[in-house]
């Protein structure tokens, strides 16, 4: 169960000149031994415990920028200093300038214990570009070096994991709303997939200022989506009372925001809000 906020990144983010609602999009593959997901639209915050579950020890924040604390300059705080004015302890590794000049490092990581990560990533404030990967094992600061190397050295189109030595689990979010993930474990993207339905599904009931309650699927339904197809897009088609249904299109490729609407074979997948129950329909053809 998660609770969904009136301030989602479905809802506070628009496509068009109309502002509709952000679609949800998904896309994995496999590469290098880890698994990939590209997906909208949720925060890092949104996405938060989930992460510390799945990390497999200590984490490090290796890139984070936002406009919610600045300095006099309107630049953005240090993450160290955001830790300490959110009450969060972690420790600070220092990045060279050679490496702190490359587009994802930043001038210093931030290592915290994995369960703080939700304490950091909160719902007080929001992060524009956010880096986070585990580290498993002893921390040392020749490891941080070379993770500040492979980060600012490794194409985005590439997997990481097989760089980094005992490391499972990567994240990036950007501007609130787009995200990847590439992990070592095969149930991490069912978990995605899951965790963007249930979010899409909120955000048509918060009609108010008060956060709504919202039951993720079981990793069967979204396993079975994934095995259907690796590449889908969504929107909410239809609330009321008692359900909330979205439409899911299958895709040749990942969707970007330039493309057409989807037009192909679609499902839909209903939130039973009686019995707190998410069920799967059947492939539907595309319209002709």
């Amino acid at each position: 169960m998660i609770e969904v906020e009136r301030d989602s990144a479905v809802n506070v983010n628009g496509t068009g000149p109309e502002h509709r609602s952000f679609p949800l999009t998904f896309s994995v593959r496999a590469a290098g031994g880890s698994w990939l997901v590209d997906a909208t639209a949720a925060t890092a915050g949104e996405l938060a415990g989930l992460l510390a579950d799945r990390a497999a020890g200590p984490v490090a924040v290796v890139d984070l920028h936002t406009c919610s604390f600045v300095d006099e300059h309107s630049r953005s705080w240090s993450p160290s200093l955001i830790a300490a004015e959110l009450g969060v302890d972690g420790a600070v590794h220092p990045v060279g300038a050679w490496a702190s000049d490359t587009i994802g490092v930043g001038e210093e990581f931030l290592l915290l214990d994995r369960a703080e990560l939700p304490s950091l990533l909160d719902d007080t404030w929001t992060p524009y570009q956010v880096a986070v990967v585990d580290l498993p094992g002893e921390v040392t600061p020749e490891r941080l070096d070379e993770l500040a190397l492979v980060v600012g050295t490794t194409a985005f189109d590439q997997p990481l994991l097989p760089h980094l030595d005992g490391s499972t689990l990567w994240f990036s979010g950007h501007d609130d709303c787009y995200l990847r993930v590439e992990s070592t474990d095969p149930a991490v993207p069912g978990a995605l997939l899951g965790r963007l339905l249930a979010l899409m599904a909120g955000s048509a009931l918060t009609d108010a200022d008060d956060a709504v309650p919202v039951p993720e699927p079981d990793p069967a339904l979204t396993d079975r989506l994934i095995a259907a197809g690796p590449h889908w897009a969504g929107t909410v088609a239809a609330v009321s009372a008692t359900e909330v249904t979205l439409t899911l299109t299958a895709l040749p490729r990942r969707r970007r925001l330039s493309d057409p609407a989807p037009a192909g074979a679609w499902r839909a997948v209903t939130l039973d809000l009686v019995r707190g129950r998410w069920r799967l329909g059947p492939e539907q053809p595309a319209a002709r």
